[in-house]
């Protein structure tokens, strides 16, 4: 078996009790104190997650607009500096290679950021796309990633890092100076809560993550909660809700395919075979990845990311289901030892978050 990667703050995740598992090719924190106490902290006060396993590369030319709008579906010429956008890397097929943020830095510089797991195929894609002229430079191993979420984690940052952050506006994003570094600073996340991805040098990461911790209010949280987090607002994971095998119209974003750019797959992306739906199901029993979702008596899809949901006391799942079944409002669902009642929901699951608050 192949050795994992280590994130420079992997040392101190095991040396403070951290449950380590694999996670896309690294040694990663899945929980400190567990789960649900983890969840909870990052829904009513500030947590912080090691999130350095991601990928950054960085595009800079003349014409890096132009060559970047035809390989992402992102409306880049419509980013502004200082701004970033979600969005999508496709293969000819419209099927998703990646999902993916996309930060304009300059008129004609960007960082991408990547998931880990697609790291060196995304790269690879990219360079091949690029026309004579513009490269592509892959600093994953360059630059560290912690995530401070939750609702009061405006709080910490003010008290961490120099500035006024209450104008920062949502998926904006800026540098500052910290103790000698640059860190950039981005109001994103994958939490549905108020919060930063910051991005400073891979070997002074310790330096932050210990500035954040000392800080009262905030804990440490691992790769479990994230993604009980995430899916509670109904964000997708690549690899379970996002693939190669569907689009991002058939995983419901749509909406966001405004760019007029002839990006790669964009002209396959009216076919729409499958929807990716939200469902609910009572207790806490909860479906898992690959369960096989039932309309009637006859299947039509199957599940691809599932669990107890902490913060509304009952199980959820997102799946997909052929498109013709997708407005049907009850399932059933087939796990190992049980068949479940599915009934369809709206997304998001949760609707309380604070991501997208008012500051100041």
């Amino acid at each position: 078996m192949p050795s994992l990667h280590a994130t420079p703050l992997t040392d101190w995740h095991r040396t403070h009790g951290a449950r380590m598992a694999p996670f896309a090719g690294w040694d990663m924190p899945i929980q400190y104190t567990g789960i649900l106490e983890e969840h909870e902290h990052t829904r009513t006060q500030a947590s912080i997650f090691d999130i350095s396993h991601m990928g950054e590369f960085f595009l800079s030319g003349a014409g890096a607009t132009t060559a970047l709008a035809r390989i992402v579906t992102h409306n880049v010429e419509t980013l502004k500096p200082g701004r970033c956008r979600y969005g999508f890397m496709l293969n000819d097929a419209g099927g998703i290679l990646d999902d993916l943020i996309v930060y304009r830095l300059a008129p004609e510089s960007y960082m991408l950021v990547v998931n880990a797991a697609t790291t060196a195929t995304d790269l690879a894609w990219i360079q091949a796309h690029l026309p004579a002229g513009l490269h592509v430079e892959d600093r994953s191993l360059a630059l560290a990633k912690i995530d401070l979420q939750g609702p009061r984690s405006f709080e910490v940052l003010a008290h961490c890092l120099p500035g006024t952050w209450t104008d920062l506006a949502y998926f904006a994003f800026r540098s500052v100076t910290w103790n000698g570094m640059e860190v950039l600073v981005s109001r994103t996340g994958y939490t549905g809560e108020l919060g930063v991805e910051c991005y400073l040098p891979w070997d002074r990461a310790i330096e932050l993550w210990e500035a954040f911790l000392a800080h009262p209010i905030v804990r440490p949280a691992g790769l479990g909660a994230r993604d009980t987090l995430r899916l509670e607002i109904g964000l997708p994971l690549y690899g379970h809700d996002l693939d190669p095998e569907h689009t991002p119209v058939e995983a419901g974003y749509g909406a966001l395919l405004t760019s007029s750019a002839d990006f790669t797959g964009k002209s396959a992306l009216p076919l729409v075979r499958e929807r990716l739906i939200g469902l609910t199901v009572e207790g806490r029993r909860s479906p898992r990845a690959g369960d096989t979702v039932f309309l009637g008596d006859r299947p039509v899809g199957r599940v691809t990311s599932g669990s107890f949901a902490p913060s509304l006391g009952h199980a959820i799942a997102l799946a997909y289901v052929a498109a013709e079944a997708a407005e049907a409002e009850t399932f059933f669902i087939q796990t190992a030892k049980a068949q479940l009642f599915a009934q369809r929901v709206d997304l998001p699951f949760y609707r309380q978050g604070t991501a997208r608050m008012k500051l100041g």
